[in-house]
């Protein structure tokens, strides 16, 4: 590691001295991974635990991606089944559904994980920039559950995990942000197992037609497609262009429409709480 990173993970080792057992709610991506890579470095790999919640909204690409980067860490991984769909406030899908979301996580591992692997503590991979954004109330359900957020109290932000992870030479360390499924849905519309299913289904086909970095935005018969930039004109381009339609409209939707603004993330909360 160079002396930046070097100095931030030595941070985070500081934040977790005493907290082991530690569980990490972990997902897979480069944050959670991060911290997970971290926890593992500074506490040891068997005093280190993954917990991988599991539900309707996390995609089996995801669910199997998680595994493999635990596996290259060489923690052992946990999967909690979660149900947040039987929630009420989430199904409602307002500005507040990941509260509900990661309140149903933490309870679910405060219930069936903590007590079973003796763990001392749960941590979570929110970084710095996370911290300051106003879109993330799954941050108010970490406090009330008493979950560590090492990453963002040692004040790395998304640029400097990115660097770290590159320097551990994690698999994720390039993956683009995935946010979980119900992110696709405009709030205030239901949430439900069919919705999501046509969102992965769309997505895992347009992953296979060589898009990365991607996001299919749930509006009823249309499905919106967000891809960066430089990947619109190619999208447009035959034969790629009816390849897009057909694996779109494949997974249930009649309208496949392609966004301008290319991927945003926050594109349907953020409006929302900075009227608020």
């Amino acid at each position: 590691m160079e002396r930046a990173e070097l100095e931030a993970a030595n941070r985070v080792g500081a934040l977790l001295a005493g907290h082991a057992p530690l569980g990490v709610a972990f997902s897979g991506g480069v944050d959670s991974a991060t911290l997970l890579a971290l926890a593992a470095r500074s506490l040891g790999r068997q005093r280190v635990l993954a917990v991988l919640g599991v539900s309707p909204s996390l995609a089996a690409e995801e669910r199997a991606a998680a595994q493999e980067v635990a596996a290259f860490i060489g923690v052992p991984i946990v999967e909690v089944a979660t149900f947040e769909g039987d929630r009420a406030a989430y199904r409602r899908n307002g500005p507040d559904r990941c509260f509900h979301c990661k309140d149903e996580l933490f309870t679910r591992i405060s219930d069936e994980v903590v007590v079973r692997h003796r763990l001392a503590a749960v941590a979570y991979g929110e970084n710095a920039d996370d911290a300051r954004r106003p879109d993330r109330p799954g941050a108010s359900a970490a406090t009330a559950h008493r979950v560590l957020r090492p990453l963002a109290d040692a004040g790395i932000d998304k640029a400097g995990v990115r660097r770290i992870a590159r320097a551990l030479a994690l698999p994720c360390a390039e993956k683009p942000a995935a946010p979980c499924l119900a992110s696709r849905v405009p709030h205030f519309d239901e949430v439900v197992p069919a919705k999501l299913g046509q969102v992965e289904t769309a997505e895992a086909a347009l992953r296979r037609l060589g898009f990365d970095d991607l996001r299919v935005r749930h509006h009823g018969e249309v499905a919106r497609i967000e891809l960066p930039v430089a990947d619109l004109q190619r999208a447009v381009i035959s034969p790629l262009r009816e390849a897009v339609q057909q694996a779109v409209s494949s997974a249930g939707f009649r309208f496949v429409a392609l966004d301008l603004a290319g991927v945003q993330s926050g594109a349907f909360t953020l409006p929302l709480v900075r009227d608020a």
